[in-house]
């Protein structure tokens, strides 16, 4: 028995070459509609602007340039990956475009600083989504009309097909059908008899997965845009004790898409009860995080009910349409500053940043707009400088050498003049423009600058006022972001799998059953069976079927069926002669030629 390809039946033959007009009349609608793909056209359209037209929408909507746009979209996220991006991390952004200035005009003219949002990335993810649909909306249709009919009728020649055996039995043909036809509903089959034979089909899930699949990508790329386009989010630093409420004054930085109401923000908000991070102190993971949870207090309206949870990393807290993601940590110390008739200028808790990301050495920076010097007169005075958990003087640096707060020290200097915020213009609360400043200097000229453990006092020269180390605050930076999309996406990512599955594991096959009367008066049973693709599943199905309706149609005593007759074989080819020997040669036991 052949086992060729029988993915296209109308295509190919039994012995694997290209169908002619003989064996598509042989196989009819039998080998037809066994996949929801559109037929291949050689007819060549007439190149006016309607032939064009009509070639561009075919080409579209075809499968392989769908295939051709995903992969294209897959590259297209690379830069996205690789290069900093304005809409992520402007900062980045300017310090890549520092570093490398040849490349960075380059990059501004393909938009690789802003690749989701280019023309290019966009053009296409929306030719994707045009090719999707045009690719299953007449798929879809042909699929319902394939299952609102009924399988086509029997070849004939059966003998043909790839999977086929055969038998005689003295049971009636009409008793035969009727067997066959109880023998293939129970194997859920759909049947019906046309032509005299019993004609069955079965596996149109495979067919429905492979759409269930490609439908599933249109769903995540609308829930992608739609994330996209009302989405916001942005960051926010909080000190120990301190919350934050979800309206936008509130954000140290926000952005969102463009058709995202800034005026809708939903009334929710946290404080930040507790930090707690540890880190291993040995071996060779150490100072990696052991625990980092920060415990809040958060509530939703306006006058919510207050409930405590902790937010751990990729454990965000998700509060009214929103999630909560906890990013990072650092130290904020305590410090109170009087000015020179000793008077409080400033106290407070000062968030620093950290530019060394292992130890969390931070760069410190206090404003005091509000000051006045011994003799009364305003002025306005800054300190900078850094923050240490973990002082080591052996080392020989002024740097942090762990983590956690084993030893810490607030290193800092002092200046006086103008802090540059008189003139409206926004400035950055973490750095100090001291263009305009003078620092302070010790009384043989040198500049100052003093070390502080929690509850030393730093004096300035001349009187000119103290700075206390009250003591050491944590505070964390959360990410408040709000995307519409991401539960459609999640359902269309799993209904894409299971189509996957579906259309990768499930064979569609057909099987006819066909009983007449010899010329002898004895009934002979013939079976045969054809799959979209090739399988060795199909005869041994095939052999299944076969031994079940023997039960009610058993082989006759001292039955020895002649064989019809398979394609004729090319002569002087070693394949030819062994399809030859196959169809010449039928096995005595049905059985076993359906799984030859």
């Amino acid at each position: 028995m052949s086992t060729t390809d029988t993915d296209t039946a109308t295509e190919n033959g039994p012995t694997g070459k290209a169908a002619g007009p003989a064996d598509e009349r042989e196989l009819g609608a039998a080998g037809a509609q066994l996949s929801t793909a559109p037929a291949e056209e050689i007819n060549v359209p007439s190149m006016g602007p309607i032939g064009w037209a009509r070639w561009f929408w075919r080409q579209l909507t075809s499968m392989r340039v769908a295939l051709l746009l995903l992969f294209l979209l897959s590259l297209g996220a690379i830069p996205g990956s690789l290069v900093p991006q304005t809409g992520i991390d402007p900062v980045k952004v300017d310090d890549f475009k520092q570093r490398h200035e040849t490349l960075s005009p380059i990059y501004e003219k393909l938009g690789l600083f802003h690749v989701y949002s280019s023309v290019w990335f966009s053009a296409i993810y929306i030719l994707l989504f045009v090719s999707l649909i045009g690719c299953i909306v007449p798929r879809t249709w042909q699929f319902v009309g394939q299952l609102r009919g009924r399988p086509p009728g029997a070849p004939r020649r059966l003998t043909r097909l790839p999977a086929y055996t055969t038998w005689r039995t003295e049971a009636e043909p009409e008793r035969v059908l009727e067997a066959a036809q109880r023998v293939m509903k129970r194997r859920r089959f759909r049947t019906h008899t046309v032509g005299g034979a019993v004609a069955s089909e079965k596996g149109y899930l495979r067919e429905a997965g492979n759409l269930l699949f490609h439908i599933a990508l249109i769903v995540m790329l609308v829930a992608f845009a739609v994330g996209q386009l009302y989405k916001a989010e942005g960051g926010k630093l909080v000190v120990e004790g301190d919350g934050f409420s979800n309206s936008l004054v509130q954000y140290d930085d926000f952005k969102s898409g463009s058709l995202f109401d800034k005026n809708n923000l939903a009334p929710f908000g946290f404080k930040l009860d507790r930090f707690t991070a540890t880190y291993e102190r040995s071996g060779p993971q150490k100072r990696t995080p052991r625990t980092f949870r920060a415990d809040v207090t958060y509530w939703e309206g306006a006058d919510g009910k207050e409930h405590k949870t902790s937010i751990k990393v990729n454990e965000p807290l998700e509060v009214a349409g929103s999630k909560v993601y906890l990013l990072g940590h650092g130290y904020a110390p305590v410090v109170t500053v009087r000015d020179g008739q000793g008077k409080i200028a400033y106290r407070g808790a000062v968030a620093s940043l950290p530019f060394d990301g292992v130890n969390l050495t931070e760069n410190v920076v206090i404003k005091v707009p509000d000051y006045r010097d011994k003799s009364g007169k305003k002025d306005q005075i800054g300190f900078q400088g850094q923050f240490v958990p973990t002082l080591d003087l052996s080392t020989g640096t002024m740097f942090s050498q762990f983590p956690a707060l084993d030893n810490p020290a607030l290193i800092l200097t002092a200046y006086r003049g103008s802090l540059g915020i008189d003139g409206g213009l926004p400035q950055n609360v973490y750095q100090l423009d001291t263009s305009r400043m003078k620092q302070f200097k010790k009384s043989d000229g040198t500049p100052f600058a003093d070390a502080l453990k929690v509850g030393d006092t730093m004096k300035l020269p001349n009187g000119a006022g103290t700075l206390k180390f009250e003591g050491i605050k944590t505070w964390a930076t959360f990410q408040i972001s709000h995307r519409p999309g991401n539960d459609y996406a999640l359902v269309g990512a799993v209904a894409a799998l299971i189509g996957l599955a579906a259309s990768l594991f499930i064979q569609r096959r057909r099987v006819w059953v066909r009983a007449e009367t010899g010329a002898d008066g004895v009934t002979v049973v013939e079976m045969a069976g054809l799959g979209r693709s090739e399988s060795a599943k199909l005869p041994e199905e095939l052999a299944d079927l076969a031994v079940a309706l023997q039960s009610e149609a058993p082989p006759a005593p001292d039955s020895d069926p002649e064989p019809e007759a398979g394609p004729e074989p090319e002569t002087g080819t070693a394949e030819a002669e062994a399809e030859a020997e196959t169809d010449t040669a039928q096995p005595a036991d049905p059985a076993e030629g359906a799984r030859a």
